[in-house]
């Protein structure tokens, strides 16, 4: 295993440019910790760099395991010193492994195109974290796919990968794009689109989620501006206790997501 000490090493430069400024089509994505690289592994994605502290290097730990079976796939990994390690990983506290993997784009199409779509629409939601753990919750109740409109941040950048706990790795998602186009390619996919709003819609139960279904969701504060509330279909609002006005979005949507679950199990 090659050993970098340098912080001017030409992979330092790359993986400080990729956590800057990840590709908005999630080609590569920048990993930190052994949850997220043994998930990319696992999900099949290709490994293009690795680093792993040089402490782990000959220790008994779950990062030298991870290195070693890395190496053996014939990923390039090196091992680096602590100041290294620092300037490798885009978290304040290194956790010992930092990769970047490659990633397959998923077009609007793609996504709106499934047979059984179940598509969570998330626009500007600005926090990373609640956006990732927003894809995390999407995929866990079964959603076929996401896509991030508006002034979201990049689903794509260390901190919402973070947050999805790995979903992004999976989950079939498309950034960059508006409301308006997504609901356009709805449309010509026959995908009802169904928007989350804070009051005046039908209760969650009182939604038909079997079937090809598009779930908007809006950002912190303001949620759905009301031009993309009123082009979907229908509307759903979540009850809640006075003077509860709000949910956090991810919790949101995990709660509308799990009853599309609960309908379409049901569904022949």
């Amino acid at each position: 295993m090659r050993s970098i000490s340098s912080r001017q090493n030409p992979i330092v430069r790359t993986f400080r440019e990729l956590a800057a400024d990840p590709p908005a089509d999630g080609s590569r994505l920048l990993l930190d910790g052994a949850h997220l690289v043994r998930e990319a592994r696992e999900a099949g994605l290709a490994i293009e760099h690795a680093a792993v502290a040089a402490a782990h290097v000959d220790d008994s730990s779950e990062i030298a395991r991870l290195a070693d079976v890395l190496a053996r796939d014939g990923v390039n990994v090196v091992s680096a010193t602590q100041p290294v390690m620092s300037a490798l990983s885009p978290v304040r506290s290194p956790s010992g492994i930092v990769a970047i993997a490659a990633r397959a784009p998923a077009t609007l199409a793609e996504i709106c195109g499934q047979p059984r779509a179940l598509i969570v629409g998330a626009v500007d939601i600005q926090d990373p974290g609640n956006l990732g753990a927003l894809l995390r919750a999407a995929e866990a109740g079964g959603a076929t796919g996401g896509v991030v409109c508006g002034t979201s941040a990049s689903p794509f950048s260390w901190k919402a990968v973070r947050g999805s706990m790995g979903s992004v790795l999976r989950l079939p998602v498309a950034a960059g794009t508006t409301a308006e186009a997504l609901l356009t390619c709805a449309r010509r996919f026959d995908v009802r689109s169904v928007a989350s709003i804070a009051r005046g819609g039908n209760a969650p139960d009182a939604i038909d989620w079997r079937g090809r279904v598009l779930l908007f969701v809006g950002g912190e504060g303001g949620g759905l501006s009301h031009e993309t509330a009123a082009a979907c279909d229908e509307r759903v609002t979540i009850p809640m206790q006075r003077p509860v006005e709000s949910l956090n979005v991810a919790v949101a949507g995990a709660l509308l997501i799990y009853e599309a679950r609960r309908q379409r199990a049901l569904a022949p």
